[in-house]
């Protein structure tokens, strides 16, 4: 079971803020978990046209959404890879909308989107149970900020809350 304290200020951009700010107080690893399987829930008792159907023109779709969580979490994994390993290399941001356009999501099948995502978690936890305690407080910079990958890890699943709540209230 993993289990590690959320970041302090000073880990992270006050940027992320509006997302740390969404994690319960929860287990990390309980946390990552339950969060598979909300999503999955939710999305299997949807029609199966909803996914493919944003909520208004100009939007994303709720498989791009899904899309763009996974690639979101695979970005905050690696740099927190790169950083517990104590590289100094500064990590260039990213612009979540070409990343979506380009994936072309809408040709991906939901159920291998769900098993894209939940692969994604299962490697993310098993990244952390390698990790010695000591890399989580390693800083370094991404998109010209501090960062720790402790406070990466714990922006998965804030992020991960924002878009949710989003597909729920909105789609």
């Amino acid at each position: 079971m993993i289990d590690f304290y959320p970041p302090q200020k000073g880990e992270y951009s006050p940027y992320f803020d509006s997302y740390l700010s969404l994690n319960p107080n929860k287990n990390f690893s309980e946390l990552i978990q339950s969060q598979v399987e909300e999503f999955r829930l939710f999305f299997e008792q949807k029609p199966e046209a909803w996914a493919d159907t944003p909520y208004q023109p100009g939007k994303w779709t709720p498989k791009e959404v899904l899309g763009h969580i996974i690639d979101t979490e695979r970005i905050m994994t690696f740099r927190a890879l790169c950083f517990s390993r104590g590289d100094q290399n500064s990590l260039p941001g990213f612009d979540q909308d070409p990343y979506v356009l380009n994936a072309k999501f809408g040709a991906v099948s939901l159920a291998l989107l769900l098993e894209d995502f939940e692969a994604q978690r299962k490697a993310l936890l098993t990244f952390i149970q390698t990790l010695p305690k000591e890399s989580l407080d390693h800083l370094g910079t991404a998109n010209g900020s501090k960062i720790t990958p402790r406070a990466l890890f714990w922006i998965i699943p804030g992020h991960f809350i924002h878009h949710f709540t989003i597909l729920k209230n909105r789609y």
